[in-house]
């Protein structure tokens, strides 16, 4: 994307707050619009300021990240969500990327990843580890684990077996680049396999595709 990128912060710590709007309103090209306590009134927000990345604590009272998280990846154009937490790798993180947002930090990532991180996510890619996403599947997706994996390879079969491929390769954890590399094509064309594939298996974004791969146990 070009020009500013819009960020609304939502933590329930006033600190946390104010510590992310300096941080982020340190880099040129970010701009903090709006700031909110909890998951309550934060569609409205949404809809007055018009964020492209909510910033988003996941544990807060009233309405938490991950109930906040599936209000707005329910809305059509809505804003990419970065989810900030303090526990790594707990089922609240795992069900937010489920949902749609497109990568998680820990709050005590350095502020200059931080701000790398809001514009990864803005520019429409995720942020993840596959060893870390690897492991959210298999600790809370393997509930129910036969009928979730079926149902995720059935999922899968609406796919071309090159798209199956760089699906694999995606849930790997490899770039558009290195995908192309791998496969000897373009990297424009892996931009538009992974386009596809997303709107075949009706995803948000990478994670969601990796999860799909993961539940499915097609990676090696």
């Amino acid at each position: 994307m070009s020009g500013t990128i819009r960020v609304v912060i939502v933590d329930d710590d006033a600190l946390v707050r104010s510590g992310l709007s300096v941080i982020l309103g340190s880099a040129p090209d970010i701009e903090v619009v709006g700031e909110a306590g909890d998951g309550h009134g934060l569609e409205a927000l949404v809809d007055a300021v018009h964020p492209d990345v909510v910033l988003m604590d996941i544990r807060m009272p009233k309405m938490d990240g991950l109930s906040a998280t599936q209000h707005l990846t329910a809305r059509p154009d809505h804003p990419k969500i970065l989810v900030l937490t303090t526990f790594h790798l707990d089922e609240y993180i795992f069900g937010a990327l489920e949902a749609g947002a497109s990568g998680f930090l820990l709050k005590d990532t350095p502020p200059r990843q931080i701000i790398e991180g809001v514009r990864i996510v803005a520019r429409g890619e995720s942020i993840r580890s596959p060893g870390d996403t690897a492991k959210l599947v298999s600790r809370y997706a393997s509930r129910g684990e036969g009928t979730r994996s079926a149902a995720a390879r059935a999922r899968l079969e609406a796919l071309s077996e090159r798209e199956r491929e760089i699906a694999v390769l995606v849930a790997s954890g490899a770039s558009n680049a290195e995908i192309a590399g791998q496969l000897w094509v373009t990297e424009a064309t892996v931009k538009a396999h992974v386009s596809h594939i997303l709107t075949k298996l009706d995803l948000e974004n990478r994670v969601q595709i990796a999860i799909a791969v993961l539940e499915a146990d097609l990676t090696d």
